[in-house]
């Protein structure tokens, strides 16, 4: 408390932040590797389409006007907001004004989300899927038939960038005609001064770390469901789960470094745990007990936003934390002993 009787917020913890976003960007990436080569790239792509959608749909209208963007000619609002917001998101992006009806976006190498070697598993049709899922339905939501994305690169087909430009036409598209494919055409040189910016006082540093976490939590939020919905819980709930260890196993050295290290033993894998949930938001909350840790908590910030979920997204998410701790220590052993979304008062995980 201060003098004056007002609580003291507590600082942000950034690093946290980093690392939580590290595990989810990873998470995010490793679990359309898994689809695209355990399920075959027809059914990764399906799932991948409808996480873009289910985020356009959740995200678009909301971002237009919280960017400020909202009253600008529509093609060039597309084109800046997916500037803008995947910047924000730590996407390396280029925005080029041509007109009031034409206004392009590239995303040049290296790919946010197929971080690394990753692209090289990639199939074409699955980013495909992400333009559909999002660049195709921006028309539609916007109430304008006439808006469409055109496509002229793709860097998983060995182009330098996915890019594309927004384009109004002066009929209304057929549903078809809303995504189209133009290889032959190339976008602009991209001149930064000539781009919009974010305004600095409405976008503090403490604020984009949050928005750099938010970005990778987002996705996961939208893929493990969809993975589940499209596959079942049995297939689905299988690959998204041996994703998640994978990427537990081989992330946690880069989570570790980028909380500064995790001590020892069950009890320093529990604290880093529920620093890790402290940094998604969640209320986690840990006790120490001999040899062996617990750690619990009433919300869960990652799902909160989906409603009926099969028990089939918690086992998959929660194999991140297991393989976390098989690379933590082979031996040490982590147990779920309550579980809220199946009626208990809380998550309750024990560490030993």
């Amino acid at each position: 408390m201060t003098s004056a009787g007002l609580a003291v917020r507590p600082a942000a913890d950034v690093a946290a932040y980093r690392a939580v976003e590290h595990i989810y960007h990873s998470y995010l990436t490793g679990l359309i590797l898994m689809l695209a080569s355990r399920a075959g790239a027809d059914r990764a792509a399906e799932v991948v389409f409808r996480t873009f959608r289910r985020q356009q749909l959740a995200r678009f209208l909301p971002g237009l006007k919280k960017l400020g963007l909202d009253q600008l000619p529509h093609a060039v609002a597309c084109a800046q907001y997916h500037y803008l917001s995947n910047q924000v998101g730590g996407v390396k992006v280029e925005y080029v004004h041509e007109s009031d009806s034409k206004a392009w976006v590239r995303y040049p190498p290296p790919r946010w989300i197929w971080s690394g070697t990753a692209i090289c598993g990639i199939p074409s049709e699955v980013s495909r899927a992400m333009l559909r899922g999002w660049h195709a339905n921006n028309g539609v939501v916007l109430g304008n038939p006439r808006l469409g994305f055109v496509c002229t690169g793709q860097t998983v087909d060995g182009q330098p960038g996915l890019e594309g430009y927004y384009k109004e036409w002066d009929h209304e598209l057929a549903p078809e005609e809303r995504l189209q494919f133009s290889p032959g055409e190339r976008c602009p040189p991209f001149q930064a001064d000539l781009a919009p910016r974010l305004p600095g006082n409405t976008w503090p540093e403490e604020r984009l770390q949050k928005v750099l976490r938010n970005y990778a939590m987002e996705y996961v939020t939208s893929i493990v469901p969809e993975t589940i919905r499209v596959l079942g819980p049995e297939e689905g709930g299988h690959l998204a789960g041996a994703a998640a260890r994978l990427v537990g196993m081989h992330a946690f050295d880069e989570v570790a470094r980028l909380l500064g290290g995790v001590e020892a033993g069950a009890a320093g894998f529990a604290k880093a745990f529920a620093r890790l949930a402290r940094g998604q938001d969640d209320d986690a909350e840990l006790q120490v007990e001999g040899s062996a840790a617990t750690v619990h908590q009433t919300s869960w910030r990652l799902m909160a936003e989906r409603e009926a979920l099969s028990p089939a997204v918690f086992d998959a998410w929660n194999e991140l934390w297991v393989g976390a701790v098989l690379a933590h220590d082979r031996f040490m052993r982590v147990e779920v002993t309550q579980r809220r979304d199946c009626g208990d008062p809380c998550w309750r995980w024990k560490f030993g």
